[in-house]
């Protein structure tokens, strides 16, 4: 049926390709997009054929012979593009239709062309549109006006972030350009509420979903192996060596450093034992070279087993082909990453997927089970999107004055006020950024106008503009004047000191400062490069689930012996506090001089909690590992403490304003919004970074439970 509906090029496409049927996304997609005009939302897992899924029913739909660009294809990463530019200029050769690449490194003439003659299908980063509204606003008009389809790719890596509120914005603005209706079509693989996803779209009501429950087999095991938090241990990687050596595979740690360390050790042990040598790393400090040269090993190799040690770079829908194992070291933050890293294997039909689940220390491996036992049960972190991205706003007024050449301060209040990224914006609250911006010389009042200002003039006029993520300050590595990646500037980067890069280990010759190089060379001195990485947010549900496990007897079957018998000990050593009813009680450890309190709960409420104390001048250690803070504190004690800090909450905003303005960098992970009244600076951190509300549910609900208390005790707070 659905077959019947695509145009006779895009069939005989599908004969081409002898494929024996369509996937069950792709019959859905081609029936429900051909005959409707709604926002659709397809969601299935990894490579079940969602790009297909999207474009076999839009070109068969829409009319190419008709002016002006008609799909845009808008992706995180650039590689996704060069990736999925083949996939998409295979399919458009049956209808004789242009596939243009739009970002910071493709073709220029290409790009010409399509201005002076607008046809066919762009591919294109937001950053790459941002830029195209600031610097050639006529091209917008000229290329977009009769857009029928945006297509979003790996949606769900925009939801409830700043790039996804940029991306609105941007969809917003794009929405008033064009003349003729316009459809959004989202791919996803992973999301938890998909009612954020069709908000995403600027028309929740007429946004519809297409979910494939389709799930695949997947084997899976854990493995732990006691470790130091600077290096992995020895056993970790002869073991990783043992589990992988003859296969196709991906190696995840949760930092580039851990990458490096991965892959230099894996090729050491194989350059001994006279194995393989395909052991590559892959993340975003490797040069694009080098990563394109992975990319491309790795989907064209047939044969040959590989191990590529990667972070978040190859988490997305790059094609490279089929691997046969995923490899996971210590707990990822999220469900979310868990599940696309565990896309990436048994991709061949009817293929399984293989987990194999490493833990260093008895917290990650509690993580790392309470993450999968959570991916079992279907539950994926709700998105957040924060609903006064001020900060953004702030962006986007900037990038509005520079594409109209200047406008009224009215015309602009209407202009941000008319775009769904940022509605929950009042009128009153818009005028006090754009008067910040004045203040501050970023926009300039000139005869009733608003124009870019000095001060904004560098700003706007900068590369780092069309961005609104905050990328560090970076080296770039040389050897024998060919660049192999770049790096972050660190006290580590000295001449002298060795670095991983590349699945090599380098020693630093040189700094230039000026030019921003390091020029190495290769080295074999045994020198210890540091391995550093940083956390991430864990949701309050994965350490409640923590919670869970402790207080259960359940056997898990994929656990190794080691790792079953750190859960004992584990159990064991919580089985001290009789806690009943882990929704409301915690565990308080009163150990010699100090207690220990387990709260058991997101980054974002330990967060909170943090601040109050600090607040409060308190002394504690916090560990967000276990998800613990220990007092030197009276156990009788504890409950006025927390009374104290539920009275702070009730006052928070003053807290805060007075702590941003002894310390900007608490901002750091806003890259607008240090320019901000400091009113609303408060609001974008008790927005994004903290999470009050749930801090005050908590401290208001809790039950502390002692394992000095009798198991008919406990102390309410």
């Amino acid at each position: 049926m659905a077959y019947e509906l695509l145009s006779e090029p895009i069939r005989r496409y599908v004969r081409d390709k002898r494929w024996e049927s369509l996937r069950p996304i792709q019959g859905a997609a081609i029936q429900h997009i051909i005959s409707t005009d709604y926002n659709f939302i397809l969601a299935s897992r990894t490579a079940s054929g969602k790009t297909e899924a999207a474009f076999l029913p839009i070109l068969s739909k829409v009319d190419f012979r008709e002016p002006g660009v008609q799909v845009l294809y808008i992706s995180p990463l650039i590689a996704l593009i060069n990736d999925q530019f083949h996939r998409v200029e295979e399919l458009c050769k049956y209808l004789d239709v242009k596939v243009t690449k739009w970002h910071g490194e493709a073709n220029r003439t290409e790009k010409k062309k399509l201005v002076q003659a607008p046809e066919g299908i762009v591919l294109i980063t937001p950053e790459s549109l941002e830029a195209m509204f600031v610097n050639a606003p006529y091209s917008v008009k000229a290329l977009f006006s009769k857009l029928r389809y945006v297509v979003i790719d790996e949606i769900h890596s925009f939801l409830g972030t700043d790039r996804g509120i940029h991306l609105k914005s941007i969809l917003s603005r794009l929405s008033k350009v064009s003349s003729s209706k316009c459809c959004i079509v989202g791919l996803s693989a992973t999301i938890g509420d998909y009612s954020e996803a069709k908000r995403f779209t600027g028309d929740e009501y007429n946004t519809k979903v297409l979910l494939d429950k389709t799930a695949k087999e997947m084997l899976t095991s854990f493995r732990y192996h006691q470790g130091a938090t600077v290096e992995l241990p020895l056993e970790l990687i002869k073991d990783l060596y043992k589990q992988t050596y003859d296969h196709k595979v991906l190696i995840f740690p949760n930092s580039r450093g851990r990458a490096e360390e991965i892959a230099v050790k894996l090729k050491r042990i194989s350059e001994k034992v006279n194995g393989h040598a395909n052991y590559f790393s892959h993340h975003s400090s490797v040069d694009k070279e080098v990563r394109e040269y992975v990319e491309h090993f790795a989907k064209h190799n047939q044969r040959q087993s590989f191990c590529i040690s990667c972070t978040s770079t190859l988490e997305l829908g790059i094609d490279i082909g089929s691997v046969d194992k995923v490899v996971q070291v210590d707990a990822t933050n999220s469900i979310a990453s868990l599940i696309q890293r565990v896309g990436r294997s048994g991709r061949r039909e009817g293929g399984k997927s293989q987990l194999l689940l490493y833990a260093t220390d008895k917290w990650s491996l509690l993580q790392s089970l309470a993450c999968w036992l959570l991916y079992q049960e279907g539950y994926i972190e709700p998105v957040k999107t924060a609903e006064k991205p001020f900060d953004l706003a702030l962006h986007q007024a900037l990038s509005i004055v520079k594409e109209t050449s200047g406008c009224t301060r009215k015309e602009l209040v209407s202009r941000l006020r008319e775009n769904f990224a940022f509605q929950a914006i009042g009128e009153a609250e818009t005028h006090e950024i754009i008067q910040e911006l004045v203040d501050n010389d970023w926009l300039e009042l000139l005869h009733r106008e608003l124009i870019i200002g000095v001060e904004g003039e560098k700003v706007v006029n900068s590369r780092e503009f069309y961005s609104v993520f905050k990328s560090e300050p970076s080296y770039k590595v040389m050897h024998s004047g060919k660049a192999i990646g770049e790096i972050p500037l660190t006290e580590q980067v000295r001449e002298d000191e060795n670095i991983l890069l590349a699945a090599k280990v380098w020693k630093i010759k040189y700094v230039d400062f000026k030019s921003k190089k390091i020029e190495v060379a290769p080295t074999a001195d045994g020198k210890k490069p540091l391995f550093l990485g940083r956390g991430g947010t864990v949701d309050a549900k994965v350490r409640e689930k923590m919670l869970q496990v402790l207080l259960a007897e359940t056997v898990y079957p994929e656990m190794d012996e080691q790792s079953q018998e750190v859960i004992t000990e584990l159990r064991k050593d919580f089985a001290v506090f009789p806690l009943g009813n882990c929704a409301v009680e915690r565990p308080v450890l009163t150990k010699d001089s100090e207690i220990i309190l387990y709260t058991f709960t997101g980054t974002k409420v330990n967060r909170s909690i943090a601040f109050l104390l600090n607040s409060l001048d308190l002394t504690y250690n916090y560990d967000e590992h276990s998800s613990s803070f220990a007092f030197s504190v009276a156990l009788n004690l504890l409950p006025d403490l927390i009374e104290q800090l539920l009275l702070f909450i009730d006052d928070v905003d003053f807290h805060l304003e007075q702590a941003v303005q002894e310390n900007e960098s608490l901002l750091d992970f806003s890259k607008w919004g240090g320019m901000l009244p400091i009113k609303f600076k408060t609001a974008v951190l008790k927005d994004r970074y903290y999470d009050f509300g749930a801090a005050r549910q908590l401290l208001s609900s809790v039950k502390l439970v002692s394992n000095n208390t009798p198991a008919s005790v406990s102390l309410t707070a």
